[in-house]
C-alpha cells in the first residue's frame, strides 16, 4: 500500500555516496576537445536533475550485493541517454525552460542542442562497450530504439484530440518508462539475478516510470512553474493530449468538450484557465493521480521479490515519492 509522505518517514538513501561518484564520472566522460560540447555539457550538468534512472541502477545493484565499478559506468550511461532525449525533446517541443532556467536550445540554438544530444548518445555507446557485457549492450540498445519509437509516436499524436487512453499509455511506456525499466534491469544483470527476478525488477522500473510520467502530466495542470522548473501549460501549448485532458473530455459537457478539442488541435495555451476549470471540475486530476498510484503500487509489489535491505527500502520509498511530489 502506497502511504502519503506524512505517514511514511523518509528512507536514507544507501547509494548517495555512489551517486556522487557518478556525478564525477559524468563530468569526466563529458570532456571533449570541442569547446562548444564542453560548454553545453557543463551547462547541462550544472542544471542538476533528480538522477532517478542512475539511482535505480545503483539501488538494484546494491540490492543484489554488486558494488563493482561497472555500476557507476552504467548509471552514468543511462543519465547520458536521458539527457540526450531531453535535448532533442526541447528542440522538437520548442521548449524554453527546464529545471528553472533556459533550455539548451534556447541558450545555444537548436542545431547545437541536437548535435550535442547526438554526442551524448555516441559517448554512451562508447561507455557501454567498455563494460564488455553483451547483455548490457542488448538491454541499452533495445531501450534506446524503443525510446526513439516513442518520440515518433508522440509526434504523430500531437494535436490529436481523438487519441485513446491506450495509445497515450503506449507512448509513456515507450518514451519514459522504457529507460526506467532498463535502469532497473541493468542492476539485476550486474547482480546476476535469475531470469524471473530480472523480469520483476524490469517490471518495477516500467511501473515506476509510468507513475512518474502520469504525475508529470498531472503537474502540467496542477503545478507551479517555480516548483516544476518549467512552464505550466506547456503540454497544452504543444498540443499534447495527456490523461488529464482525455479524461476531462470524456466527462465534460459538449461545449466544454469542443473547447478542449480545439485547444488540443490548435495548441491554445491562452485557454488554459478555462480548461483548468473543466479539468478540476470533472475530477480528471484526481483520476490521473489515482492511475499513478496504481502503477506505483505495482512497482512496490515487484520490489518485494528482493531480499530485505536498505536498498529495497529505498526502492519502495521511491514508489511513494513518485506519486506525492510537486516537481
Amino acid at each position: 500500500m502506497i502511504e502519503t509522505p506524512a505517514s511514511q518517514p523518509a528512507v536514507a538513501d544507501p547509494v548517495d555516496e555512489a551517486l556522487r561518484e557518478v556525478d564525477g564520472l559524468i563530468r569526466q566522460r563529458l570532456a571533449s576537445r570541442v569547446a562548444l560540447i564542453d560548454q553545453i555539457s557543463a551547462y547541462i550538468v550544472n542544471a542538476g536533475g533528480k538522477r532517478i534512472r542512475p539511482r535505480l541502477v545503483l539501488l538494484f545493484a546494491e540490492a543484489f550485493g554488486f558494488r563493482g565499478h561497472e555500476r557507476l559506468e552504467l548509471a552514468a550511461i543511462v543519465e547520458f541517454i536521458h539527457t540526450a532525449t531531453l535535448l532533442h525533446d526541447d528542440v522538437v517541443d520548442e521548449s524554453d525552460l527546464r529545471r528553472g532556467r533556459a533550455t539548451a536550445n534556447a541558450a545555444f540554438g537548436n542545431a547545437a542542442s541536437v548535435l550535442v544530444g547526438d554526442f551524448l548518445y555516441s559517448r554512451a555507446f562508447q561507455m557501454m562497450v567498455s563494460v564488455d557485457r553483451m547483455r548490457v549492450l542488448e538491454v541499452l540498445a533495445d531501450a534506446t530504439n524503443v525510446i526513439a519509437e516513442g518520440e515518433v509516436l508522440q509526434l504523430m499524436n500531437m494535436h490529436d484530440p481523438d487519441l485513446t487512453v491506450e495509445d497515450y499509455l503506449r507512448v509513456i511506456r515507450f518514451k519514459t518508462a522504457k529507460l526506467f525499466e532498463a535502469s532497473a534491469r541493468l542492476g539485476a544483470v550486474l547482480g546476476e539475478a535469475d531470469t524471473a527476478t530480472e523480469e520483476s525488477c524490469a517490471d518495477y522500473g516500467r511501473c515506476l516510470g509510468t507513475s512518474f510520467q502520469l504525475v508529470d502530466d498531472l503537474l502540467d495542470y496542477e503545478g507551479e512553474t517555480a516548483a516544476l522548473g518549467k512552464n505550466v501549460g506547456d503540454d497544452l501549448r504543444e498540443g499534447k493530449p495527456t490523461l488529464p485532458l482525455l479524461l476531462a473530455m470524456e466527462r465534460s459537457t459538449p461545449v466544454e468538450r469542443a473547447m478542449i478539442r480545439r485547444a488540443i488541435e490548435q495548441g491554445e495555451q491562452q485557454r488554459l484557465p478555462d480548461i483548468l476549470a473543466v479539468v478540476r471540475r470533472t475530477g480528471a486530476l484526481e483520476s490521473t493521480r489515482s492511475a499513478a498510484k496504481e502503477e506505483a503500487e505495482k512497482a512496490h509489489a515487484r520490489a518485494l521479490v528482493l531480499p530485505p535491505s536498505r536498498a529495497r527500502d529505498a526502492l519502495i520509498d521511491l514508489c511513494v515519492r513518485s506519486v506525492h511530489r510537486s516537481s
